[in-house]
């Protein structure tokens, strides 16, 4: 921890080196001791929380509300709304992931020892398009980086397999999406009309961001 742009960071101590500590200025105490006085003064052991939100804008809570209004008119009118963003970026192969599975016991999957990127698959984008009123998503994985054309790409495939069968007298698609990365606002190849347009039987696209 600490500013990674200097040379001295801060670490966190274990308990054996807290209690080395406190015997270097004369107190006479073992690592086991440790946890139990920590726990007697108010600290235990918690992972960053993500609360802190930067500046606020006074227009926010006004953009959300437009955008929610926008959604249930469109809605209302039969038309489909989906929500796009670009997913967290996975290693191809036996890597180690975050949870459990059930598996005869003493059996567990084997995976490598350490996450580097494999110099053949290396990692995939995975793009999510969720149709909200269905409360159904689509998938699109890519090999290659995360890009407009991508974006696009998964906006069109979703249409292809889930959109026009669910929506067939659609005329509009509204995507509401964060105005950042492969589908941010000012990302001029996904914000033209052709683009747009190509996604949706040449019908306009209006696309909100958040």
């Amino acid at each position: 921890m600490g500013d990674p742009m200097r040379p001295l960071l801060w670490v966190s101590k274990s308990h054996a080196k807290l209690a080395a500590a406190l015997c270097e200025i004369g107190h006479q105490i073992g690592k086991s001791s440790i946890p139990r006085l920590l726990d007697i003064v108010g600290y235990r052991r918690q992972v960053n929380r993500k609360t802190l939100e930067g500046s606020r804008n006074p227009d926010r809570d006004a953009q959300f509300e437009h955008i929610n209004a926008a959604v249930i008119a469109t809605q209302a009118a039969g038309q489909p709304v989906i929500s796009i963003d670009t997913r967290k970026k996975e290693l191809i192969g036996p890597y180690k992931n975050v949870g459990s599975d059930y598996r005869p016991q003493g059996c567990p999957d084997q995976v490598k020892v350490h996450d580097f990127v494999d110099a053949g698959p290396g990692k995939v984008v995975p793009y999510g398009v969720d149709d909200i009123a269905a409360n159904a998503g689509c998938v699109s994985v890519g090999i290659d980086n995360d890009t407009a054309q991508f974006s696009v790409n998964s906006i069109r495939r979703w249409l292809d397999v889930m959109g026009r069968e669910r929506y067939p007298t659609a005329g509009r698609l509204m995507i509401t999406a964060d105005g950042g990365g492969s589908n941010g606002s000012r990302v001029r190849l996904f914000s033209l009309p052709e683009s747009s347009t190509s996604a949706c039987r040449h019908k306009p696209v209006p696309i909100h961001t958040r």
